[in-house]
């Protein structure tokens, strides 16, 4: 399985005089690019930390698990770990600055739990908008468990998950009406990459990757909150993961704090310059915090 990394090695201007504060460990969301992260780089190089972000398994320029190069596909999350436990490695040889800190959106954000009660070495954790639960109609929920469980060891576990499509969301969809931010410019940055660099793309998720997510998130639900101290972003707008499942998570996370983005879609981490500096602020402000 190839993978691959990309490296910021921040800071930037006078942010940091005496060199990187850290390395952030950033995994991005379901679909997503190292290349998208860019901008984030920036937002943390201007804080004084070096940003490490990372192509899992089935995105950007990683391997990909099926001949349809735009559907999303795993047999299982724990996959996921051995990508983290090799972006740890490469951190490592490539001598980047601790002490590391983790940064983890959406499907990164479940990912990136689970690192934690595995041992990834971080010595604090910012999580925006993470999966710890998927929106979906009360009547829609038995149906995705029983359709995904039913089909995730055949053929047909490779079929689109209902109401997924092969186009990516920001070309399938315009702004107006988008379920990922209210920033235009940002937005359009998006379809720019995407209209760019197809092959970084992806499109919907498979049954059997339907199947492994409700099936981690579930598992994670029951675990008690781990020991790093962590923040967490939650956009009054969000459509897509589940409210209730944030809050329920860090109203148990004892040095866990949740920060509720008023305005802000899904996307919190690439909201406008005001709402995401926000979030930038809070979580440069746990990593120093935590040297």
């Amino acid at each position: 399985m190839r993978l691959r990394v990309g490296l910021w090695p921040g800071p930037v201007g006078d942010a940091c005089p005496e060199g990187a504060k850290g390395t952030v460990l950033l995994i991005p969301g379901r679909t997503e690019y190292i290349e998208k992260y860019g901008p984030a780089a920036g937002d943390l190089a201007r804080r004084g930390f070096a940003t490490l972000v990372i192509d899992v398994r089935g995105q950007g320029l990683a391997d990909r698990a099926d001949r349809d190069h735009n559907l999303g596909h795993v047999d299982h999350f724990d996959e996921y770990q051995l990508d983290i436990q090799a972006m740890v490695a490469a951190a490592g040889a490539l001598s980047l600055p601790e002490p590391y800190y983790m940064l983890g959106h959406s499907m990164g954000g479940c990912i990136g739990l689970r690192a934690l009660y595995n041992g990834v070495p971080v010595k604090a954790a910012g999580f925006s908008a993470p999966m710890w639960g998927i929106q979906l109609p009360p009547h829609e929920r038995p149906i995705a468990w029983v359709l995904s469980w039913m089909t995730h060891k055949t053929r047909a576990g490779r079929f689109y998950a209902p109401h997924s499509q092969q186009q990516t969301y920001v070309l399938a969809n315009p702004f107006e009406g988008n379920n990922l931010t209210t920033d235009r410019a940002m937005y359009e940055f998006m379809q720019r990459q995407a209209r760019a660099h197809p092959e970084l793309c992806l499109g919907g998720p498979s049954l059997t990757w339907l199947h492994a997510a409700l099936r981690e998130m579930a598992a994670l639900s029951r675990l008690p909150a781990p020991a790093q101290p962590a923040v967490t972003f939650l956009g009054s707008e969000e459509k897509i993961v589940t409210h209730s499942a944030i809050r329920r998570r860090m109203a148990g996370w004892s040095n866990g704090i949740l920060e509720e983005i008023k305005g802000a879609e899904h996307e919190v981490l690439m909201e406008g310059p005001e709402l995401r500096g926000r979030c930038y602020d809070a979580c440069a402000a746990l990593f120093s915090a935590h040297r």
